[in-house]
């Protein structure tokens, strides 16, 4: 979907915070954190100056399944 839109939809990452059930724990850039699912949200394409990286796929996993429980 994203290749086709000029938006991508994003979730941010917290180093702060609890862990929520709408959160996945993971660890990216030497950093551990929780992925806000509850935040989620669309952006211009424009606005994303580079690509920093992508997930293991275990957190991608993980997301997965949150969002399937947030959206099922």
């Amino acid at each position: 979907m994203n290749h086709h839109l000029s938006t991508v939809i994003v979730a941010p990452m917290t180093t702060q915070g609890r862990a929520y059930p709408s959160r996945v724990r993971c660890a990216f850039q030497g950093r551990d954190g929780h992925i806000a699912l509850d935040q989620m949200r669309a952006l211009d394409k424009t606005r994303l100056v580079r690509r920093l990286g992508e997930l293991d796929t275990e957190a991608q996993h993980d997301v997965l399944l949150v969002l399937n429980s947030i959206f099922a």
